[in-house]
């Protein structure tokens, strides 16, 4: 596939299943031997492990919406800049009980894609902000 393309399976990956919840698309967006790239244990998390990191994900913020504000493919490799906003209904980080308030965050997410499905993800977020946001942490 093409940077191109490669870049366009994210963005699809991103609107149609991350903003929507839609998990049981997966498979057209992610090989079964998907990893994530920041778990240092190297084993391979598949569609189950990349489903349950979504839903994870959503349980937190159950209207989580991803923007994407820009991308660069080289190679196999695509960088993509993502404002997330979303309300904080579950505990996360861990201990930190709900506190129903809208949070703002940008990551950054990095994926590799091998014919058309993505086989590593791996990411940073700004969660300080966040944490700022909804009163866990006070400066």
């Amino acid at each position: 596939m093409s940077a191109f393309e490669n870049k366009l399976l994210i963005r699809r990956f991103v609107e149609e299943v991350i903003n929507t919840g839609d998990t049981a698309r997966l498979h057209e967006f992610v090989a079964a031997d998907y990893r994530e790239r920041d778990d240092m244990s190297g084993r391979i998390a598949g569609i189950e492990g990349c489903r349950a990191h979504i839903l994870a994900v959503r349980t937190t913020y159950p209207d989580l919406h991803l923007t994407i504000d820009e991308q660069i493919a080289e190679g196999d490799l695509v960088a993509t800049c993502v404002s997330m906003t979303g309300t904080h209904c579950g505990e996360w980080p861990p201990g930190a009980k709900p506190t129903n308030k809208r949070v703002r965050m940008k990551a950054v997410n990095i994926d590799r894609v091998r014919e058309g499905l993505i086989v590593e993800h791996g990411g940073a977020a700004n969660e300080m902000l966040a944490f700022m946001e909804i009163g866990l942490i006070r400066f």
